[in-house]
């Protein structure tokens, strides 16, 4: 069965979500004014059908982790990401304003929801430390197979980003600038603080973290994350997928994946694991990906018999 999308507008800085009555998440793009957390819009809070939280906000390891969003951890020397830059093996992480950017909501081309389907079309622009506009993006988001019987739903996410400066965007990650098995960069998840220490699945079966930390993308095209959660006798499970493209010869560079189940909850799609790629003056390049949400521990076979049957 199948439940109704409806669409809130909040105070003017987000949109609300829900299907039925049931909040399922909420779209903030006038976000925090915190340069130093490097605003951006962002999903959260991000619920289950069943009401479950599955997405932290501002936790006090990482205050810049907000939810669902998009980043840029190593850009040209600028930090689209948030919080302390990492400079190297010796300097490691420092406290660098000046090298922390923002991204900006420029327009909604496309805000719709309909039956089981929610549409959101955004214009953004990436804005260095200063002022100066480096990157034009148009963002996708889909909310679709809503499905009350097995309890999920699935989140479809696409990037198309545009050079604006005049010499190249050059993508990176603290792994790139030296420091081993950190490649966070791109769409970010960070989960609420009972998801520390969940279960990931890989297309293989049950992993660990260490194991499966800059796997690729062409090996893995789609990870998940199950775990309990606290005050309520119930566990929820991400499931986190690459769209075919983005590990095959196309690509501007391949994806690999960032995960981490202990000491904080999170998986990002990163698009500059191990090394940095360079994007030229007035090019573009996109990506797309899909987060299914559900209540319930579900494991690798359950997982890749669902996303088998969502096509692409």
């Amino acid at each position: 069965m199948t439940a109704r999308l409806t669409t809130v507008h909040t105070l003017g800085d987000r949109i609300d979500v829900r299907a039925g009555e049931a909040p399922l998440l909420s779209y903030v793009y006038r976000p925090d004014p915190d340069a130093f957390e490097a605003p951006k819009p962002y999903f959260h809070p991000v619920r289950t059908l069943a009401g479950r939280l599955v997405s932290g906000y501002r936790p006090n390891d990482h205050r810049w982790h907000k939810g669902l969003q998009m980043t840029a951890s190593h850009l040209s020397g600028q930090n689209f990401w948030g919080g302390v830059c990492y400079l190297g093996p010796e300097r490691g992480y420092e406290r660098v304003p000046e090298r922390v950017g923002s991204m900006r909501h420029d327009a909604f081309t496309t805000v719709a929801g309909a039956d089981d389907r929610f549409e959101l079309g955004e214009r953004l622009t990436w804005v260095a430390y200063g002022g100066e506009e480096w990157a034009a993006e148009e963002r996708g988001v889909t909310v679709h197979s809503v499905d009350t019987e097995s309890g999920s739903y699935a989140l479809d996410w696409s990037i198309r980003l545009t050079n604006l400066r005049a010499e190249p965007l050059r993508f990176g990650s603290p792994t790139t600038a030296g420091r081993e098995m950190a490649g966070y960069t791109g769409l970010q998840w960070r989960g609420p603080r009972d998801f520390t220490g969940g279960q990931v699945l890989t297309p293989d079966g049950p992993a660990t973290d260490e194991a499966t930390m800059g796997t690729a993308a062409a090996d893995a095209p789609w990870l998940g994350f199950t775990a309990e959660h606290d005050d309520v006798d119930a566990h929820s499970t991400l499931l986190f997928a690459h769209a075919p493209e983005n590990g095959g010869p196309d690509a501007i560079h391949p994806s690999h994946w960032f995960v981490r189940s202990t000491p904080i909850p999170s998986v990002a799609f990163s698009w500059a694991f191990f090394e940095e790629f360079a994007l030229p003056p007035g090019e573009s390049f996109a990506y797309r990906y899909r987060i299914v949400v559900a209540d319930g521990a579900w494991d690798h076979e359950r997982a890749a018999a669902h996303l088998a049957g969502l096509p692409w």
